[in-house]
């Protein structure tokens, strides 16, 4: 049985044929596994690995050295206050220590209903909002303490759902084959552009046989 649901299974296909080497769709395929299930669990890992042609492990390796990839699960909300320089000089200290109040969790601890995790992250180029926070990945700030119990308020009662998505997906819209273009077209071009390239490899190489 596939970890993908039915609708993310076709879309996984979709993304494995957009690239000439299926490797290339490695991390969107995280980022697909992860908007449906929250983080890459060791399932999610083991398909893409088949789906792409490579080793579960080297899923692995890829998705644990992006800060935006999560291979443990994380709240439905991933905020991140940051207290980089500028936000730093503007509060961001003390607004990581009123949001550990308010949520009543640690930097790094996730509330036990599942809803949020709470990060201390560096500079994440919202400097002239300072001090600022990102939930899934989504800018919000500058930030006052009174502005921070809104956001969380929001967040509870789902009056943000149309712009912070749940889980940390960072694409807005699914990319998909240009709609002008046909897939099979696409592969029907890359068996063309294929057998030119062994041609020319076997014109180089006469003594090889056209072997490569």
């Amino acid at each position: 049985m596939s970890f993908f649901n039915p609708e993310n299974l076709e879309k996984a296909q979709i993304l494995v044929g957009l690239y000439p080497d299926k490797r290339s769709a490695l991390i969107p395929l995280c980022h697909l596994a992860q908007s449906q299930h929250g983080h890459l669990s060791n399932e999610a890992m083991v398909e893409i690995a088949e789906l792409v042609g490579v080793q579960p492990a080297e899923v692995y390796g890829t998705a644990s050295f992006y800060d935006m990839l999560h291979t443990e699960e994380v709240g439905k909300y991933l905020v991140g206050v940051c207290t980089n320089v500028a936000c730093l000089l503007s509060g961001g200290q003390e607004l990581l220590e009123h949001a550990s109040d308010v949520l009543g969790i640690p930097p790094g601890a996730t509330t036990e209903d599942g809803k949020f995790t709470l990060e201390e992250v560096e500079c994440v180029a919202h400097c002239d909002k300072a001090p600022c926070a990102q939930v899934n990945y989504r800018y919000f700030g500058p930030l006052t303490n009174g502005d921070f119990d809104q956001l969380v308020d929001d967040l509870k009662s789902d009056r943000l759902s149309d712009s912070v998505p749940p889980h940390g997906v960072l694409s807005r819209v699914f990319r998909d084959a240009p709609p002008m273009v046909p897939l099979e077209i696409i592969h029907q071009e890359r068996r063309v552009m294929d057998e030119a390239k062994k041609a020319r490899l076997a014109a180089q190489n006469p003594d090889a046989g056209g072997k490569q």
